[in-house]
C-alpha cells in the first residue's frame, strides 16, 4: 500500500487545487449493479485518509441520493475534501431515458440550493453543468453559474462533455477552471478540445479513466456482469464488440504483467502521463479496489508502454452509448 501522500495539483488557472487523482462517486449509487452504502461511506473516507481528496458526485446519480451519501461520507471531515458536483438534468419519467436536459438560470439557481442541502454543506468546491443544453445558450448558463460564485455557494466553474466552441463561450462569460470528459486508452474524443482548454489554462477531468471496468482485464464475456448493470446496454460491451475490445484489454494485461501492476494501474498511468493539467477521477465503492487505483501514481509507463497503448483507442468495437 502506497504510504506517500498524494501531491497536490492545480486544475485550472484560478486556483482550484486537487489530489492528483480523485474519486467517482457516480457508481456507488448508480447503474452499476447493487449499492452498498456502508461500504461506500467508508470508501470515501479510506479515500481521505489515502489524501484522495477530490470527490465527484452529481444531482443525476441516484436523483440525489450519491450527494446525500457523500453528504454522509464527509460529516465531520468537509474541510478534507475538494466537492464537485454537478447540475444539467431533470427527471422526466414521460420520456425513454427518464431524464432531460435543462441548462436555463431558474435550473441552475434551484439546482445549486438542492445540491448544497443534500451534501449538507455551505459551498460546492467545483460545479459543474452536467451536459449543454441545445435550447439555452451557453452564455445564459454560465451567467447564472458565475451568480453562485459571486453569492459564496460556489467557488469554480467547469464543464462536462462540450466542444471547442463551448469552451471558448463559456470562458468568455466566467473563467471555466476544468472541463470532464471520459477520457482513457481507448477513449480520445476530448483530445480535439485539449489545445483550446490548454490555451485558456483549463484543467481536464478524466471519468472513466478504466473504460467502464473494461480495462481493468477483469471481464471476459458480457455474462460477467450484474444482471441490473447498466453497461449491459453498452455498445463497447456487447457480446457483438466483446471480442474485439478484449484484445485491446489484453494489451493493457500484458503491460501490467511486465510492470508487476495490475492492468487498472496501467490504465490509470497511462492518463496520469498525458499532463500534470489531466486529473483521472476513477469510480469504485469498494476500498480494496480504491487502495488498487490509488497505487498507479508509483507506477511510471516506459516509452515503449505508452507506445504500445497509443493504436489502442483507434482499435475500439462500438461507440461510448
Amino acid at each position: 500500500m502506497r504510504t506517500a501522500p498524494l501531491a497536490s495539483v492545480r486544475l485550472g488557472s484560478q486556483g482550484l487545487q486537487v489530489s492528483r487523482q480523485g474519486l467517482g462517486c457516480m457508481g456507488m449509487s448508480w447503474v452499476y449493479g447493487a449499492p452498498d452504502d456502508a461500504e461506500s461511506v467508508a470508501t470515501i473516507r479510506r479515500a481521505l485518509d489515502l489524501g484522495v481528496t477530490f470527490l465527484d458526485t452529481a444531482h443525476v446519480y441516484g436523483w440525489g441520493g450519491n450527494e446525500e451519501l457523500v453528504g454522509r461520507a464527509l460529516a465531520g471531515r468537509r474541510e478534507e475534501a475538494v466537492l464537485a458536483t454537478k447540475f444539467g438534468f431533470e427527471r422526466d419519467d414521460s420520456l425513454s431515458l427518464g431524464r432531460r436536459v435543462r441548462g436555463d438560470a431558474e435550473y441552475v439557481r434551484r439546482s445549486a440550493d438542492a445540491s448544497l442541502r443534500r451534501l449538507g454543506v455551505d459551498t460546492i468546491d467545483l460545479y459543474y453543468q452536467h451536459r449543454p443544453d441545445p435550447q439555452v445558450p451557453i452564455e445564459e448558463t454560465v451567467g447564472a453559474m458565475a451568480e453562485l460564485v459571486a453569492a459564496g455557494k460556489v467557488r469554480y466553474l467547469g464543464l462536462s462533455e462540450v466542444d471547442a466552441d463551448l469552451v471558448e463561450r463559456a470562458h468568455a462569460v466566467h473563467p471555466i477552471s476544468a472541463v470532464q470528459s471520459e477520457y482513457s486508452v481507448w477513449t480520445r474524443d476530448v483530445e480535439a478540445v485539449l489545445p483550446t482548454m490548454r490555451r485558456h489554462g483549463i484543467g481536464l477531468v478524466a471519468y472513466s479513466p478504466l473504460g467502464r471496468g473494461f480495462l481493468t482485464g477483469t471481464m471476459r464475456s458480457p455474462d460477467d456482469l450484474p444482471g441490473d448493470d447498466w453497461r449491459r446496454t453498452n455498445p463497447r460491451f456487447s457480446a457483438e464488440a466483446f471480442a474485439g475490445n478484449q484484445k485491446i484489454a489484453d494489451e493493457v494485461r500484458d503491460i501490467a504483467a511486465a510492470h508487476g501492476a495490475t492492468a487498472a494501474q496501467v490504465a490509470l498511468a497511462w492518463v496520469h502521463s498525458r499532463g500534470g493539467d489531466v486529473v483521472p477521477i476513477p469510480g469504485t465503492k469498494r476500498r480494496r479496489y480504491l487502495e488498487e487505483n490509488v497505487a498507479a501514481l508509483d507506477l511510471t509507463l516506459a516509452e515503449d508502454d505508452l507506445v504500445r497503448l497509443e493504436p489502442l483507442g483507434a482499435a475500439v468495437v462500438g461507440t461510448r452509448y
